[in-house]
């Protein structure tokens, strides 16, 4: 990250300065009005920032505005590489979770007729031993997970574990998800409960799972959950949780793409608060 956005700017604060303002608002779950009284009231905390004047609440308005996705990629890569977490997970958890658009409660909006018929989603790979948020993909839902199985698992795989070097290097970590992931994406070693397609005989429920591949990946998966495997993927449930009980289940900003890029940077905060 630049030390200033511009040649040309004030340069009363830096960006990575502004940054962490951002960051410890979304943190701390407050809006930027009360984060600039906050940082009023905090001469410790302006002190570490190194801060000689209080950034206005429109100024950190700005600067969520200029970070970008890419940014964050860089932060969360820094931040797991200090850990030492790359090649030590051997079980990575997948899961999605969506952030409403409003923060109103359901009782206002049914009362005012307020109807949302889409919300922002964001999907996150999950170490199971560190519970770091190893990759993320944000979009719109309602839609089917599958789409985000393959870049989750493209992310999440720097930090598995795997035998060998050079061209004998091979994967040696286990991918688990649920059955809303299941497509012709998943690879050998994702666990990932296949769905029963089609109707049964009169047109009444599934059909049983017949495909021989599917019907082995299903006796993997029921001997994954024998053996207590597949049980760590609620690991990326409980993060899903503590994301939106700790920093909110609810958007605050209106342009689309600024609405998705808060479920990146809820993201980053919960790799700070571990």
């Amino acid at each position: 990250m630049p030390t200033y956005s511009h040649p040309k700017s004030p340069h009363h604060f830096t960006l990575p300065q502004l940054a962490s303002c951002v960051l410890m608002a979304f943190y701390m779950d407050l809006s930027y009005r009360d984060m600039e009284e906050w940082l009023l009231a905090s001469s410790e905390v302006r002190e570490v920032l190194q801060l000689q004047r209080v950034p206005d609440h429109s100024t950190l308005s700005r600067t969520y505005k200029k970070m970008r996705v890419k940014d964050f990629d860089k932060m969360k890569n820094l931040l797991l590489s200090e850990m030492g977490i790359e090649g030590s997970e051997s079980i990575i958890a997948l899961d999605t979770t969506g952030f409403d658009l409003t923060g109103a409660s359901a009782y206002y909006r049914t009362r005012r007729g307020y109807t949302f018929r889409w919300y922002i989603k964001g999907g996150y790979s999950v170490g199971t031993q560190s519970q770091f948020i190893l990759g993320w993909l944000t979009g719109r839902g309602p839609t089917n997970d599958t789409g985000y199985l393959a870049g989750l698992r493209r992310q999440g795989s720097k930090y598995g574990r795997y035998r060998g070097v050079g061209c004998g290097r091979r994967r040696d970590w286990l991918l688990v998800a649920d059955a809303g992931f299941d497509s012709r994406r998943v690879e050998e070693m994702d666990i990932v409960p296949p769905i029963r397609r089609g109707a049964g005989p009169g047109g009444r429920g599934p059909t049983k799972v017949v495909a021989p591949e599917r019907r082995a990946r299903a006796e993997l998966v029921w001997q994954a959950r024998l053996d207590g495997v597949y049980g760590q993927r609620w690991k990326a449930e409980t993060v899903n949780s503590v994301i939106k009980r700790r920093f909110g289940s609810a958007v605050r900003s209106r342009k689309l793409s600024l609405q998705k890029r808060e479920a990146v940077i809820k993201a980053m905060v919960y790799n700070i608060h571990v």
